[in-house]
């Protein structure tokens, strides 16, 4: 499995950065997934270019297929002018469409006040759903207060537990593929009683599906699930003589 960490950090040392890769090592204790880290701050000339060529250039194609072929997203902004970075969003713009579609997203941000945390759901969460992403319930909002203080590690802790549970899922149901189905039975042919289709009687002529329908509502009368079944006519005529 493959784990792909998105961080828009532009700093050195970066707190987007600190908290994408502890959000990786959260994900990685509980599925066994390789990791690799997307910075985006190495990117921004070759995005800038995309827009203006449609051609990504090295470095950006080898970014935009490791998030294609991801089995699992890690994405980490900074908060500007209460929201995603456009460095963020500009990535997110060059990728064809559809591919994160069905793709699990765990969404994380980081700012310099507590103030900023509903970018998260105000922003993040918007845009990945537009993308068709699984974007994970819990977000993890780091503001610098956070650092060191309680509460972080638990969001952290719970946020990669799910994004990890959602790339055990997906990997698992598409492995668990079974035999194919058994043939369901053609029309006429007779059921056994453990389930299976049997042959017609030699000589029998199957029957069409109407005909089997018809059949099985034969003998009910006037009545289906207990209540009775007028005509129209002969409602319209008991209508006409009062």
């Amino acid at each position: 499995m493959k784990l792909v960490v998105v961080s828009a950090g532009l700093s050195v040392p970066s707190s987007t950065r600190l908290l994408a890769d502890r959000l990786a090592k959260a994900t990685a204790a509980r599925v066994p997934a390789e990791v690799e880290v997307v910075e985006l701050r190495d990117l921004a000339v070759e995005i800038a270019h995309n827009f203006t060529n449609g051609f990504p250039g090295r470095a950006l194609a080898a970014a935009i297929g490791a998030v294609t072929e991801a089995d699992g997203l890690i994405v980490v902004t900074p908060v500007f002018s209460a929201s995603y970075s456009g460095l963020f969003k500009s990535f997110f713009d060059v990728l064809e469409q559809g591919v994160l579609a069905g793709k699990p997203v765990l969404i994380a941000a980081t700012g310099g006040s507590a103030r900023h945390s509903l970018v998260l759901e105000h922003a993040l969460r918007p845009l990945f759903a537009h993308l068709r992403a699984v974007v994970v319930p819990t977000g993890v909002y780091a503001a610098s207060e956070d650092w060191g203080a309680e509460g972080l590690a638990e969001r952290i802790e719970r946020a990669a537990g799910e994004l990890a549970g959602l790339m055990t899922g997906l990997m698992s149901g598409v492995s668990a593929v079974g035999p194919a189905r058994a043939a369901q039975p053609q029309a006429g042919a007779e059921v056994s009683a453990d389930g299976s289709a049997a042959a017609p009687a030699e000589g029998s002529v199957p029957r069409p599906r109407e005909t089997v329908a018809q059949s099985a509502t034969a003998g009910r009368g006037s009545r289906t699930d207990g209540f009775q079944v007028v005509p129209f006519e002969q409602q319209l005529a008991a209508l006409r003589t009062r």
